[in-house]
């Protein structure tokens, strides 16, 4: 297969001018072949968990895979997130890449449409598959093959200062959701003079509303590959719109905030200078550690649009190399680190969700829903497959055409329909 080059535009040929990684695929002993029968052999895999606590927890996880499979050692070759597509260009394109691969569903489909990633379909056991929602499962699904084990998920949640909320004389939303209008309405309330409703980072805003406007039914994509067509319409506008709207309208929304990444944006919220904030799910770990003393804060109900509470579906991946000598014996690892026990000790100490639906029952029973997870998990319930994950434009149109033209939008440069028409337009342009 060392003759395929990934057709992924200026980014894969500019990586294709480095040198090729020298981590290698597996090491075999014993005549080990393709389908991972007969000798011992190494694994190589390439984890790009960058917590100290989740770093401990992969290398737990190796080890314990390592002393029950001495036939099949696991080595793990660290790496990070930043610059991991062109490093995968390079490894793939010069029969370099690892075994096992970690990554995530919406970067995946370019490697997996060239023939890079094994088909992993057959080799999900029963128990696995039963156990990860079918929206996740889709979400890894290309061309109808599944070509990487759900690991990690994040949603978009809102978090307030419970201090913030009484002292405007409203009550702290409960219950399984919370409407945009009554999320809108709430933000209204707390506004007041040196204080904001909202902080919301959106320096880099496609992310959120393409995962969130599946609230609204706002699809973007219809069909897959370079087939896909777009659109952007009610649906795909309800988010963005709202947010122009409680900024410049209601001006329940710190407008500095909306040029500010959501850890600059939290900023403000600890600071007492706003009354909720926007935020990853993840981010929960993080006010239980460092939230000043004066922040009572609490996870609100989950956003929920006209189509309810979904949100695309972005898991972190594992994914197994076709190249491996031993691609029945890296499956087997990918779906051994993804079991219920391993996932439950591996998000709760990434602070993220687990695809599996045991592990996440374990984790809410361990923390009793404390810190965020309750409503975190709430959230997850929501989590679907998304149509732009099977988009082969889809990366090159987010960073350069989708981003600055929300960003444009946001600081009311551009109207609705000079949005819509530059998403659009700019979309034909980069599907070539």
């Amino acid at each position: 297969m060392g003759t395929r080059r990934l057709a992924v535009g200026a980014l894969a040929v500019a990586a294709l001018t480095l040198a090729a990684c020298s981590q290698g695929s597996a090491t075999t002993g014993g005549g080990a072949d393709a389908g991972g029968t007969g000798g011992s052999v190494t694994l190589k895999f390439q984890s790009l968990s960058d917590q100290p606590a989740a770093i401990a927890a992969v290398k737990d996880i190796v080890d314990s895979w390592n002393a029950a499979h001495p036939e099949t050692k696991v080595e793990i070759v660290q790496a990070g997130w930043d610059g991991v597509y062109d490093k995968l260009v390079t490894q793939f394109n010069g029969n370099a890449a690892p075994d096992v691969i970690h990554y995530e569903a919406a970067s995946i489909v370019p490697f997996a449409r060239d023939g890079y990633l094994a088909d992993l379909t057959s080799k999900i056991p029963a128990e696995l598959k039963s156990d990860v929602d079918q929206g996740v499962w889709d979400s890894v699904t290309v061309d109808g093959k599944v070509v990487g084990v759900p690991t990690e998920l994040q949603t978009y949640v809102v978090f307030a200062n419970k201090k913030l909320i009484e002292a405007a004389g409203q009550q702290v939303p409960t219950g399984s959701s919370m409407t945009y209008d009554q999320f809108e309405a709430l933000a209204k309330a707390t506004t007041k003079s040196g204080q904001y409703g909202v902080s919301w980072g959106l320096k880099s805003p496609t992310a959120t509303f393409m995962s969130l406007a599946l609230a609204s039914d706002g699809t973007y994509f219809e069909g897959t590959g370079k087939d896909a067509k777009i659109t952007v319409g009610e649906g795909e506008m309800a988010l963005p719109k709202l947010v122009k709207k409680m900024a410049y309208d209601d001006k329940s929304i710190d407008p500095v905030s909306l040029t500010q990444s959501g850890s600059q944006a939290l900023a403000s919220f600890y600071a007492g200078k706003a009354a909720m904030t926007v935020q990853g799910s993840y981010q929960a770990a993080n006010m239980a550690k460092d939230a000043p003393a004066g922040v009572d804060w609490v996870e609100l109900p989950p956003l929920a649009g006209s189509a309810g509470t979904k949100q695309a579906a972005n898991p972190q991946t594992l994914s197994v190399n076709a190249d491996s000598a031993n691609v029945d014996r890296a499956a087997e690892f990918a779906t051994y680190f993804a079991d219920a026990e391993n996932m439950a000790t591996l998000n709760e100490a990434d602070a993220l969700i687990p695809a599996s639906n045991k592990a996440r029952a374990t984790i809410l029973s361990k923390t009793g829903g404390k810190d965020g997870w309750a409503m975190t998990m709430e959230s997850a319930k929501g989590l679907t497959g998304a149509p732009f994950l099977t988009v082969d434009a889809y990366t090159q149109w987010k960073d350069t055409i989708a981003t600055p033209n929300y960003q444009k939008y946001l600081a009311n440069q551009i109207d609705d329909a000079g949005l819509q028409q530059a998403l659009t337009d700019g979309f034909a342009q980069v599907n070539r």
